[in-house]
């Protein structure tokens, strides 16, 4: 793929993430809630991918991989956020946010939920999925040990962050010291962590791929932050 056609491929990747997002936030305001937000972030990682998969013309087998790998670490986690928004009311979590800000900035509830929550998630998820939409654009090379070897660190990570999830879900104390403590006590971002570098792995064996480094990045910084603050997910709500 040319420059130009990439650049057209992540425009419309984002803009029917965003679009998608408002439509999300327009149902919404009809169930008087967001919790299930949570279970949308997963699904917003991956739809790049299987609109990518369908546009560009990549090496097959490295288009399968980045599919299918994160379509499996996806599915699960967005059935067990959703569960989890129902039974715990995840929607205090984000009223505990969006109230300040709405009352500060003289937005109204709706307005609050769409530019401080639905949009910015889209932006944020089209921009840690970039190696799942940029390492599809490229044919050569065929995938090498550089690719397989993200390839397992990702299912590693799959299984890590499903033993992590239900971990955390678990009742009970997972307070552990040290300066390790909140990762330790979150597994689960370690699995992510492990899934997001794994499939840039797969995707830096192409020249287009390696620049989609900032998508694992902005994730382990990210992760980084809520694993110290457990703000906004939190053990005691499994987010």
């Amino acid at each position: 793929m040319t420059l130009a056609e990439i650049a057209a491929l992540l425009g419309l990747n984002l803009g029917l993430t965003l679009a998608a997002m408002t439509g999300l936030w327009a149902l919404s305001r009809r169930l008087g809630g967001i919790g299930f937000i949570d279970a949308v972030w997963p699904l917003a990682l991956a739809a790049p991918a299987a609109l990518t998969f369908l546009l560009a013309e990549g090496d097959p087998v490295r288009r399968g991989l980045l599919l299918w790998l994160v379509a499996i670490w996806a599915a699960p986690q967005a059935w067990r956020r959703l569960s989890r928004s129902v039974r715990t009311g995840a929607d205090a979590r984000y009223a505990a946010v969006a109230g300040p800000v709405a009352a500060e900035r003289g937005w109204s509830r709706e307005r609050t939920r769409l530019l401080l929550f639905f949009l910015p998630q889209g932006a944020l998820a089209w921009l840690a999925s970039l190696p799942v939409q940029l390492g599809q654009v490229d044919v050569p090379p065929p995938v090498g040990w550089l690719g397989w070897s993200g390839a397992v660190l990702a299912v590693a990570g799959i299984g890590l962050e499903g033993f992590g999830s239900l971990r955390a879900a678990a009742p009970g104390r997972h307070d552990v010291g040290g300066g390790l403590g909140p990762w330790l006590r979150r597994p689960d971002y370690l699995g992510d962590l492990a899934v997001w570098w794994g499939l840039f792995l797969i995707a830096a064996e192409t020249g287009t791929g390696r620049w989609s480094v900032i998508g694992p990045l902005f994730l382990t910084v990210a992760m980084a932050q809520w694993a110290r603050t457990e703000n906004p997910r939190r053990v005691s709500d499994g987010g």
